[in-house]
């Protein structure tokens, strides 16, 4: 199944959710797909324990992002302007610019993995989304044309949020899950499970 797998990767363009029990080897067909594929690629993994042991690094660095809730819109409402709390897609790009090095690497990506995914928040992935359609000038495709291989599972950690952000966030999704946001459901994604 891991070779099946890891050939659907390499030879499309689909995004990718990959999951499985532990011990099913998600982490050899990470590094799997990653030493055998022609497509240039970066790990990256929400905390930075996951990023070292995917070989990568952690999202909010390699996207300058800033801690924080994104709220999936051009402009935060009215109600939350002045918390500090929130960030809009105004201002993401404004206050937390990508320098040259960054944007490069994410002109010249065909291929982000994202390990254990079952922690990333959907807003977050937005965030990703927001950067990589602007960054390659392709507003109009879901994370900017790069295919996105997802590797997780659902049963282990979930994403965290305060009841604050919840309640600001029900607005945009239906949970907080990864595979909730906004970009990804518009892009779809094939389901992969590990057995063994």
């Amino acid at each position: 199944m891991a070779a099946l797998a890891a050939g659907f990767v390499n030879s499309t363009d689909r995004h990718v959710f990959l999951t499985g029990k532990a011990g099913t080897g998600k982490t050899t067909l990470l590094r799997r797909v990653v030493a055998g594929t022609h497509k240039r690629c970066v790990i990256v993994a929400p905390t930075g324990i996951a990023a070292l042991n995917a070989g990568g690094v952690t999202i909010h660095s390699q996207f300058l992002l800033p801690f924080g809730t994104f709220v999936p819109e051009r402009r935060l409402p009215a109600e939350l302007v002045g918390t500090g709390r929130f960030q809009d897609r105004y201002t993401l790009d404004g206050r937390h610019p990508l320098n040259a090095v960054r944007r490069q690497v994410l002109r010249d990506l065909d291929l982000l993995v994202i390990d254990e995914v079952s922690m990333l928040r959907a807003d977050v992935l937005d965030a990703i989304d927001h950067r990589m359609r602007v960054v390659r000038g392709r507003a109009g495709v879901p994370f900017g044309g790069v295919q996105l291989l997802l590797i997780g599972d659902l049963f282990q950690l979930p994403p965290v949020v305060k009841d604050e952000e919840l309640q600001v966030l029900q607005r945009w999704y239906r949970s907080l899950h990864f595979f909730e946001s906004l970009g990804l459901r518009e892009a779809g994604y094939a389901h992969i499970e590990l057995d063994r």
